[in-house]
Order: structure tokens, then sequence, then C-alpha cells
């Protein structure tokens, strides 16, 4: 008797399948990639935008302007996760990240053509501090749409690895920055980065818009079903509604977005105070040189870029989710001091990318499976709002505001150890939240 055949159509589907994860991948990866990229190139030339586009008695005067309103962007990263949030979780992933995109390269391309103070007066600062709060309020929105459709594009036991391309494209896009803004510093004389080199960043931010535009309209919706007014159920594939009448919505489990909230900022802290706060501290304590900002960011770059998939491999492999986050949260609490000991005692670039290369791994390590674990306790209905709301939070309170923070610690105490004390209370307050999130299991 011969074997069964498997039907055409499933055939071509299975080949199929691979390019489709690729192209998922791709198009929902590309509006958090330009944000990263954005944030590193706009870190490297904050002082010259200062200098631009912000009236002030001093350099340093124009410098702290320009990156309050760089903060700007953060502050209103929560507003946008609740309103792209539940967009997505009404109207669909695909309509969301559409939406995040424009309006991503909407506010990178007003950074990038803004008129400066000199040619237009106040309207020029204006129009800086408006691309960033565009830029903030849609990346808000982009990274629970964007990572809730990562997981709900395969299946469970492929959802660590789609999901970590998430954070891969944020380390790529950060190395990709880093990478530009120095090379641009070292070819250009400061007149001509002045004069125009600093836009060039912005632009190539804003000519990734159409195309993360073009290859979102093109993605397959993964919300299983969207809510219409008359209480009736649509696939947003199709848009076909159905005779079933819906289920009223789930509502938002407050104690887990609590819960989620204090188990991302543990990783949030170490991205932010060993990125992109430990080389201008060591500068200012240790007179490294500031070649060491560079280099931190490149290591920390290079690490999220290569270790977020073979993270994301392992996180499909663990039986439960927690078990990888009480693992390497144990690690980096115990490391965390004897890191710093180790700077203090041997202060060199070399010192500082090992324990740049050391902490940047354990939180790739984790991320995933985070993530993931996050993702997996929300019904679809409230998936990405969720997300999106943990995660605005924990960045821009334990992120946004680190930097202020640790400087704080720093000139109260006058200790070396300041930016550790911060992140080992933060990694306590993550241990915590791991402890209090409920694990709702790989097959949700």
């Amino acid at each position: 008797m011969n074997a069964i055949q498997p039907h055409a159509s499933v055939v071509a589907g299975q080949a199929a399948e691979p390019r489709a994860s690729r192209r998922t991948i791709v198009a929902a990866t590309l509006g958090n990639g330009l944000e990263f990229f954005d944030f590193t190139v706009y870190s490297f030339f904050a002082a010259l935008i200062g200098k631009l586009f912000f009236p002030a008695g001093s350099e340093a005067g124009a410098l702290m302007m320009s990156l309050a309103t760089f903060g700007v962007g953060f502050v209103v990263r929560p507003l946008g996760s609740i309103v792209i949030g539940a967009y997505a979780d009404r109207a669909g992933r695909k309509q969301a990240l559409v939406l995040t995109v424009s309006l991503m390269a909407l506010g990178t391309g007003m950074i990038g053509l803004a008129p400066t103070y000199a040619s237009i007066g106040l309207a020029a600062p204006a129009l800086i501090v408006f691309g960033r709060l565009l830029q903030g309020f849609s990346a808000g929105g982009e990274v629970g749409a964007a990572t809730t459709l990562l997981m709900e594009s395969g299946s469970a036991g492929r959802r660590g690895s789609l999901v970590s391309w998430q954070m891969a494209s944020q380390g790529g896009a950060a190395l990709a920055g880093a990478l530009v803004a120095a090379t641009l510093s070292r070819c250009l004389s400061h007149e001509a980065l002045l004069a125009w080199g600093w836009r060039v960043p912005f632009l190539i931010g804003l000519l990734i818009g159409p195309l993360g535009f073009y290859l979102r309209r093109h993605l397959d919706e993964t919300l299983p079903a969207v809510r219409t007014g008359q209480g009736q159920t649509k696939t947003p594939t199709h848009g076909m509604a159905t005779s079933q009448t819906a289920s009223p919505k789930p509502r938002i489990e407050w104690r887990q977005i609590v819960a989620g909230t204090m188990l991302v900022i543990g990783g949030t802290s170490t991205m932010y105070v060993i990125v992109f706060f430990l080389p201008a501290f060591l500068t200012m304590t240790t007179g490294m040189p500031s070649a060491v900002s560079l280099l931190a960011g490149c290591t920390a770059g290079l690490v999220l870029l290569v270790g977020s998939p073979f993270a994301g491999r392992l996180a499909d492999r663990m039986p439960h989710r927690k078990t990888l986050l009480y693992a390497v949260s144990v690690v980096s609490l115990v490391l965390l001091l004897p890191a710093f000991y180790a700077i203090k005692t041997w202060p060199s670039i070399g010192t500082v990318v090992l324990v740049v290369f050391v902490l940047t791994g354990l939180m790739t390590t984790s991320s995933p499976a985070g993530f993931v674990l996050i993702l997996e306790a929300f019904k679809p209905e409230v998936r990405a709002t969720s997300l999106g709301v943990i995660y605005a939070l924990g960045v821009t309170i334990f992120g946004g505001f680190a930097q202020l923070i640790v400087s704080a610690l720093w000139r109260l105490s006058g200790s070396f150890y300041a930016p550790a004390w911060y992140m080992l209370v933060c990694g306590l307050v993550s241990f915590a939240g791991v402890l209090l999130f409920r694990e709702a299991g790989q097959g949700a």
C-alpha cells in the first residue's frame, strides 16, 4: 500500500514558512531598530544639536536642554503604549505597526530636516521637541505590538526564537548608529558636522520609514479576532464578519502589570547604566578616554545582536521560563559589585569592555524568556497593551531617569559604587517581580 502523499498546498505552505517568518521578523523589528538607531545617534550628537537649536548662555546649558528634549520622548512612552496598544488589541497588530513606523519616520524626519534656531528662531527647538514627542509616543506602542506579533507568528516551541529578534534588532541598530556617528565624526571636520553632517543619520532613518511601511502593510495578521461595533467578531486579515457574538473583552490584570514592570527593570537598569552612563562616569572618575563610550556601545550592540537568537533558542528549550530568569538574576546580582571592583582596581578600556560584555551578556540571556513569560500570561485581546505598558513604565522610570538617579546618588555619596548600588536594588526588585508574576505556561 502506497504511503499517503501530503496535499500540494500543505507542502507549499511548509516550504513558504521560513521565508514568511523572515519577512515577518524584518517587518516587525524595523521600527524598534529605527528607534535605537535614532537613540544612539542623538546621544552622539546631543552637544551639536544643543548648540544649533537651543539658545543658552553656555554650551553646557545648551547640552542640558538638548538632553532634556531627548528625555521628553521617554515621558510620553506610557501614553503611546496605552493608546497604540489598545489599537493593536482592537484593530490588529498589523494596523498598529503601520501606524507606529509612520509616526516614527515622521518624527525622525522632523529632527533631521528642521531649520536651526539661527534660521527660524524658537520654532526650531519646538520642531525638535515635537519630533521627539512623536518618536517617544510611537516607540511606546511599537514594542507591545511588534513583540506580540512576533510571539503569535509561530508555534509555542518557537516563541523565544521569534521574540529574540526584537532584542537583536536593538543591538544591531545601536551598533550601526554608533558606527555611523563615529565614522562621520572621524571623516568630517567640526564645521562640516555642524553644518550638515549630524543630519545624515536621521535622514538615513527617514529613508527606512517607507520600507517599513511597505513591509508592514503586507504582514499577516496574528490577532485571532477583533471586536466590531455590533458585538460581532471579524478576522483582521480578511475583514469578514461572522455570526458569532464576541465574548466580553478580558480586563487588564494590574497585579500582573505591576509584577511585570518589576520584572523588566533589572535588564533596563543594566542597559541604560552600563551602556549609556558608565562610559561618561568613568571619564569623570578615572580619566578614561572618550573612546570608551564607543567601545562600550559597540560591545553591547554586538552582544545583543549575536547573543539574542541563541538566548531565544535556550528559552524555547526550558520547561519553565522562570527557571532561566531566576538563574540569570542570581548570577547578575553576585557579579555586580566584583565587576565594579575590577574596574576600580584595574581601570582600563579592556576591563570596561569585559564588564560590559559579561553584564549585557547576562541581560541578553534572560530577555527573550522574560518577554515570552509576560506575553503568555495575557489574553490576546489585551496582550499588546499589557506588554506595552509594562515595558514603557520600566524603561521610562528606571531607564530614562537612570542617568539622573545615579548621578544624584554619586554626588550625594561620593562613592564609585553608586551605579552598582542602583543596579543592585533594581536587580533585587526584578527578582521579586519574577517571584510575583504568575506564569501561564508555554501553551497559552
